[in-house]
């Protein structure tokens, strides 16, 4: 009886649902690697509103960034004490404030990226989805306790963070080094930002991340006169093809988990520095973007990487002189590797419960290759599962979160702090 009038809370909290998550719409809350201010004014508008709820703990945690408003990156962690107090089991769920750039604005069609529209059971704007629509859902599964003026289960850890668009530097990973003692290793972890239309697909497992970048630096000559210099951009695409292809070769199993089932290794940024075609390049750079099955670990991939720019180096030193040699340089952007969730975890059977009862269908467990805040829990041993209804509209244009997936979201992660 108090599952049922927890989830009719939940459903009668519609209209605030959907007036929060339009009101945090408004507020732009780009990263300053992205050409933005951070997410500070985001962040003051959410704790003015939590300040007005009864939580038994609201901290912040403010990451330093000189490049940020205000000069920090904002976290807020808000405590909801279960029926045993602080010291009884614990769910985490995790949500990020940040967003992606708006992309190109022709492409929005039924509103700008930061004036939010609710049209036919859909809010429009910039982060509704990623990661608006699980923010605020965790936040009134919650509230429903409130009203009802009664306790969970489990005691509720809502945390909203910083920077997960662009590395997770000043969120998770910043608090996870600074304030350890925050996290218990009998913790529940719920990462409500990746999922299917109909919500049954529970991730379990994260393909390793790695960005490597090569800055290549020659000698920049007019190009009528490419002898009496060295073309840095043709190194680039030269190492770029040798790494593809030893990357390719060397880390080639797979693995049915994953939807796509193989290590993938993309170049995704990069160019000469010429600012015109009749300049031959003295500095290029490439990016390459790889996306490791847990099973090979990602200090192998970047020691391929460095014999590669050895032997690419090795190859021009043969043709030049000493010091005409272009120079390579290796640098890891960002690394990132994750031990899968066993899929019996208790937070992985709980949520398998959850959308059987509430759903009446059968959850599937699988593998991503995009990275979460999961993987920072796995690291420590802390099982975390990611999951969420959505459309996939993340990052795109006009990009929405249904207001029926807002509401049943919500009702799940409410059941989660009930069940047993």
């Amino acid at each position: 009886m108090i599952k049922d009038e927890v989830l009719r809370e939940v459903a009668r909290l519609r209209d605030e649902m959907v007036a929060t998550l339009m009101d945090l719409i408004c507020i732009p809350a780009l990263s300053p690697d992205s050409g933005g201010e951070g997410e500070f004014r985001k962040m003051s508008k959410l704790e003015e509103v939590l300040r007005q709820w009864p939580f038994d703990r609201l901290e912040r945690y403010d990451a330093p960034d000189p490049r940020a408003f205000q000069g920090v990156r904002p976290n807020l962690i808000a405590h909801y004490y279960g029926e045993r107090g602080d010291h009884g089991p614990r769910l985490w769920i995790l949500t990020h404030l940040d967003v992606v750039p708006p992309g190109d604005l022709d492409q929005w069609t039924v509103t700008s990226p930061f004036t939010p529209r609710l049209y036919e059971g859909k809010i429009y704007g910039r982060g509704s989805e990623d990661n608006g629509q699980s923010l605020v859902a965790s936040l009134y599964a919650v509230r429903a306790f409130m009203n009802l003026g009664l306790r969970p289960r489990r005691t509720y850890v809502l945390a909203f963070v910083s920077d997960e668009e662009t590395g997770n530097l000043y969120g998770i990973d910043w608090l996870m080094r600074t304030h350890p003692e925050l996290f218990r290793p009998d913790d529940l972890v719920l990462v409500p930002d990746g999922g299917n239309p109909d919500g049954t697909f529970i991730e379990i497992a994260e393909k390793s991340l790695l960005w490597l970048k090569v800055r290549v630096e020659g000698k920049q000559v007019h190009g009528s006169t490419p002898h009496k210099g060295f073309n840095a951009f043709r190194v680039a695409l030269d190492y770029a093809c040798s790494l593809d292809r030893e990357l390719h070769r060397r880390y080639s199993d797979q693995d049915e988990l994953f939807e796509y089932p193989v290590s993938s290794f993309e170049p995704t940024v990069g160019g000469s520095r010429s600012d015109a075609p009749n300049i031959i390049p003295g500095e290029a750079e490439l990016v390459f973007d790889c996306r490791v099955l847990p099973r090979y670990p990602l200090g192998e991939v970047i020691v391929t990487a460095e014999r590669l720019v050895r032997e690419t180096q090795e190859r021009y030193r043969r043709k030049v002189k000493e010091e005409d040699l272009p120079r390579l340089q290796l640098e890891v952007l960002q690394r990132i590797e994750s031990p899968p969730t066993p899929p019996d975890s208790p937070i992985v059977r709980l949520l398998s419960r959850a959308i059987r009862e509430l759903r009446g269908k059968e959850a599937r467990v699988g593998g991503i290759g995009g990275g979460t805040f999961a993987a920072y829990f796995r690291r420590r041993g802390i099982p975390a599962a990611v999951w969420g209804t959505f459309d996939e509209m993340a990052h795109q244009p006009d990009e929405y979160a249904r207001v029926d997936n807002l509401v049943a979201d919500a009702q799940v992660m409410a059941y989660l702090g009930l069940a047993e």
